[in-house]
């Protein structure tokens, strides 16, 4: 209710930014000025600002790098202005229209680059930093920042766990650090510090942000860029910087797009007729209802999207800059009954006083996300193992199939429904005490609450179905944040000094409260609408927990520069957690990093580099990613035989007993940080005037004190885990990364550019003391908890540890490799036959343009990884063809095999997964506007055609190779496990993008 009532507020601010906007740019102007504003190779600049000279009247280019501007007179002076480039002052004369183009400053180093608590030139960083503007952004239906990142920095791994719409990612910077951590990295957006607290939906925790209003994303990929974050930047960051108001003319952005997703791949299985041959083939049981299905269509759709999006940007006066936004987004699943939803609205404010001493920032946020989500490892299983002969429908409506529910019954009878209202709202008020010295106080707050019902609606049809269910549960989530931080800013002659002081505090509190219910009536009302009470046949199940941390911290940073030529940066930060315990409160946190800007030494200028940089860091970052109050004894009563006696000697029974304690956890204050030691070296680099640029960089990170819950090793010892350091173990991960681009030389009705990343990464567990640690475990019937992959001494992260299979034996049995030769095939014949964790990451971007048309093609892939398909060994096999189930050609690869064969865990399952994936290409057209009709008020009018995963080249069998069960094992995060995974899907979009 507050979020809809805030969404209400957002769009009757915008209607009054509207009308302020019109009174402050009302005043009698007489010359209109038409034209664009472009790179020397005819890329359109968007964003420039122009504005006449000496007032505060001005405008911005849109997507095409088209302005239009009314000015007093012949007279005026235009100014033209674009960070990283050089500005431009054209007399307007007689001219009405006026085109320019702007020449990139020195290696377009004057580039301003978000970091932590602050802003620095390009040229000026030492650190390892991947920055990624809007105009680069992957294009589509792109629900979350994720998306727009994928394949666009080296070193940066990103990859979907299935294709759900709002499905989470896994977002690896420069490898997996931890055990029981996870991947994700530390997000920052606008200076406020999320906390990656669950949502009780497995979804994507950054779906509450529209990418439309996000300006750059920076990636701080080493510890020189990330340690002053920390505890919580041993997986790196991602400083997200939202749009804000520009000076100039008020400018209005509509954008609205529409959208047709189907499933990108089918897998294999038999056609009815197919089947029927290979049932009575295997010596099966044949079903034959007499049907010819397809399920894969029958549950799978054409899915429709569509997206619109409202900003209005721009200045009412020098001191007052606001943008305001209003979204939505609806992207239809392509599984039935799979949607999701988002209601969005952004308000950043930037207001200046006191003679610009005083600056005060405000950046809000809210939304409202819905999903709908199938029983999607249920509907993924029908999909490919339903029998082909049963009719999908009977008289108009789902048939009956004896002794199992039609899935098209069951997406209409389960339910699964989360919405989440998110607010996040952050004030910044700076103030420059001196002209060298500035204070600075950063308040946020983020509050968010997640709704899910999930019912199944009684069957009276099925038993085990007629009593219904229904699942509640609300999650709430706090986050407060308060900073305050002091900057000196020193400039003398060749002296360039920075130093930062700060302290911050931030607390978190996450809350569940939930309950399952079951015995409804079969009256055609869902189960949250009837009346239901908890009975002694029918109980109700109650769940809750309550997590708080709290987060101190001390932090400092020093940069120098000598002659723009020497760089020096220092960083330190102090974490205390209520994670950890008195022995250990704090953790330190401290890196160094140097540069030499070589270009700009006198013996560089006749060389062919525009620009040549040498960079090398050194930090510690840590990693905080713990349960809360793990340091902490805890225990509970207990009436076991084990755990009391009787007091009463007539005692007969355990109900006679007195109840005992037991320690579920033993207290443990000597808990360690985790600490990730980095090291980097780099070089940055521009030749040909800069046509060419790239970076290259090799980067080492060891992570030690290793957290992990484990199993005691004395017998009497009185719980069955406890948590602590694991003394000498290390994760190493180390690699080369390589970045180039190229831009064609200036022609205005052509240009081109080309580019792209590769990282090559080499990770190992080192000095383990245990044999496997499993990451991956079977599921199934006959196969729960055997080990798939894990953490192995001396491999490589996300081993896959298994048997070798050799084929069928004369038994009709699998036959496997006998690995130390002893004459049998046991469990000690298991060794490591691959890994999940890809060792070469690579993309490629193609862009062209000719006069007012734009070519964009993305392309990225894997290299060197492994897929286990758990889809195939649970349901592809003999055995289930013989009971009347589907599968594929997979199960009848070997005619000698057994109906009795078992399905185990073993390299017969274990596939290639290195591929190539077009993940999208874009044809835009750009309309100018003295073609419109309406010139004097639409600035610019854009088309476009986007598709999405447009074709995968890939040996691997299943929907995609990009896949994850997105679960754990043991709280270690599983790897390059396929368990009946959401499909991925292809969209092909249709957008429009007028300015005004």
């Amino acid at each position: 209710m507050k979020n809809n009532l805030f969404l209400r507020l957002c769009a009757l601010g915008t209607m009054l930014l509207f009308f302020l906007s019109g009174v402050a740019n009302a005043a009698p102007l007489t010359i209109q000025i038409n034209g664009t504003v472009t790179e020397p190779d005819g890329t359109p600049l968007i964003g420039c600002s122009i504005i006449e000279k000496g007032t505060t009247n001005g405008s911005l280019t849109n997507a095409s790098g088209e302005y239009s501007i009314t000015v007093k007179d012949e007279n005026s002076v235009l100014v033209f202005n674009f960070i990283g480039f050089t500005s431009q002052e054209v007399l307007v004369g007689s001219q009405t229209n006026i085109s320019v183009q702007l020449e990139p400053s020195a290696s377009q180093l004057d580039d301003i680059v978000v970091l932590a608590y602050g802003t620095q030139k390009k040229s000026d960083l030492t650190g390892a930093v991947g920055t990624l503007k809007s105009k680069d952004f992957n294009k589509g239906i792109v629900v979350n920042p994720g998306q727009l990142l994928q394949g666009k920095v080296a070193g940066v791994n990103v990859s979907s766990v299935s294709g759900e719409p709002g499905a989470s990612q896994d977002v690896i910077i420069r490898g997996v650090g931890s055990l029981r951590s996870g991947t994700t990295p530390l997000y920052v957006i606008d200076g406020f510090v999320l906390d990656n607290s669950s949502t009780g939906v497995a979804t994507n925790p950054l779906n509450f942000i529209n990418p439309q209003d996000i300006e750059s994303i920076n990636i701080l990929k080493d510890a020189s860029a990330a340690a002053i974050y920390g505890a919580r930047a041993a997986n790196g960051v991602v400083v997200i910087t939202t749009k804000k108001g520009k000076s100039g003319k008020t400018e209005m952005n509509l954008s609205a797009s529409t959208a047709i997703s189907t499933l990108s791949n089918k897998i294999d299985v038999f056609s009815a007729d197919e089947f029927k041959k290979q049932v009575v083939n295997a010596g099966g049981n044949l079903y034959n209802a007499g049907g010819s299905t397809d399920w894969q269509d029958e549950l799978t759709r054409t899915a429709q999207s569509y997206t619109t999006h409202l900003s209005i940007s721009g200045a009412a006066s020098e001191k007052f800059s606001y943008f305001a936004s209003l979204g939505l987004d609806n992207q239809e699943g392509i599984l039935l009954n799979s949607n999701l939803k988002r209601y969005s609205g952004r308000l950043n404010l930037n207001q200046t006083g006191l003679n610009g001493r005083l600056n005060i920032a405000y950046n809000l946020t809210a939304s409202q996300t819905e999903n709908n989500r199938p029983d999607g490892g249920s509907m993924v299983v029908n999909m490919l193992q339903l029998n082909p002969t049963i009719p999908a429908y009977t008289n108009g409506s789902p048939s009956l199939i004896d002794d199992m529910l039609n899935p098209l019954t069951r997406q209409e009878i389960y339910k699964d429904n989360a919405v989440n209202n998110r607010i996040i709202a952050n004030f910044s008020p700076s103030l420059k005490i001196t002209d060298d010295l500035t204070y600075k106080l950063n308040v946020g707050l983020d509050r968010s609450s997640t709704d899910r019902i999930v019912q199944m609606l009684p069957y009276a049809l099925l038993e085990g179905l007629d009593l219904g269910s229904l699942n509640s549960s609300l999650v709430k989530n706090d986050n407060n944040l308060i900073e305050n931080t002091l900057t000196y800013n020193y400039q003398k002659s060749s002296h360039n000094l920075n130093f930062l002081a700060g302290h911050s505090y931030q607390k978190t509190f996450e809350h569940l409260r939930g309950f399952n219910l079951t015995g409804f009536a079969s009256s055609g009302i869902e189960p949250i609408y009837q009346d239901q009470t908890s009975t002694q046949e029918q109980p109700t199940t109650l769940n809750t927990y309550a997590i708080k941390n709290e987060l101190q911290s001390f932090f400092g940073r020093v940069n120098y520069g000598f002659e723009d030529k020497y760089l020096f940066t220092a960083t330190m930060r102090a974490d205390g957690s209520s994670k950890f315990g008195e022995n250990n409160k704090y953790g330190y946190f401290p890196s160094f990093a140097a540069g030499w800007n070589i270009s700009n030494e006198d013996f560089m200028t006749t060389s062919v580099f525009t620009n040549l940089k040498l960079r090398a860091s050194w930090g510690l970052t840590g990693n905080q990613e713990i349960p809360s109050k793990i340091t902490q004894a805890n225990y509970v009563e207990s009436k076991s035989g084990n755990d009391t006696y009787p007091l009463n000697p007539n005692a007969n029974t355990l109900d006679d007993y007195p109840y005992g304690t037991i320690f579920t956890r033993l207290a443990n204050p000597n808990i360690q940080w985790e600490v990730s030691r980095q090291s980097n070296i780099g070089i940055d680099f521009g030749i040909l005037a800069n046509k060419l640029t790239g970076t290259v960089d090799y980067f080492n990170k060891t992570s030690e004190n290793i957290l992990l819950e484990v199993v005691p090793a004395d017998p009497i010892q009185p719980t069955a885990t406890y948590w602590t350091n694991v003394p000498d173990m290390q994760i190493k991960n180390s690699g080369l990364e390589l970045s180039l681009d190229y831009r064609s030389s200036s022609q205005r009705s052509f240009y081109y550019g080309i580019g792209g990343n590769i990282t090559l990464m080499k990770n190992s567990v080192e000095n383990s003391p245990y044999a496997v640690l499993t990451t991956g475990a079977a599921q199934g019937a006959g196969q729960t908890g055997a080990t798939i992959n894990g953490y192995i001494n001396g491999e490589s992260i996300g081993a896959f540890y298994m048997k070798e299979f050799v084929g069928i034996g004369d038994d009709g049995l699998n036959a496997y490799l006998d690995k130390n030769g002893d004459g049998q095939v046991l469990e000690n014949d298991r060794y490591v036959v691959g890994t999940a964790i890809p060792n070469v990451l690579y993309a490629f971007t193609v862009n062209l343009g000719y006069k007012n048309f734009d070519l964009g093609l993305n392309f990225n892939g894997v290299s060197g990884n492994k897929i286990f398909n758990h889809t195939a060994m649970s349901i592809f096999n003999k055995g289930s063809l013989s009971s009347s189930f589907n599968t594929t050609a997979f199960a009848v690869e070997y005619p000698e095999e057994a109906i009795s064969n078992s399905n185990e865990v073993s390299t017969r399952y274990l596939e290639n997964g290195s591929y190539l994936r077009m993940n999208n290409a874009t044809l835009s057209y750009n309309l100018s506007p003295e073609k419109l009709l309406s010139s004097n008020w639409i600035k610019g009018v854009q088309f476009s055609l986007t598709g999405q995963n447009l074709f995968v080249l890939t040996d691997y069998s299943g929907f995609d190779p990009e896949v994850n069960t997105g679960s754990s094992t043991g709280g270690i995060q599983t790897f390059g496990i396929d368990r009946f995974t959401y499909p991925k899907a292809r969209t092909y979009m249709l957008g429009l993008n007028v300015s005004f």
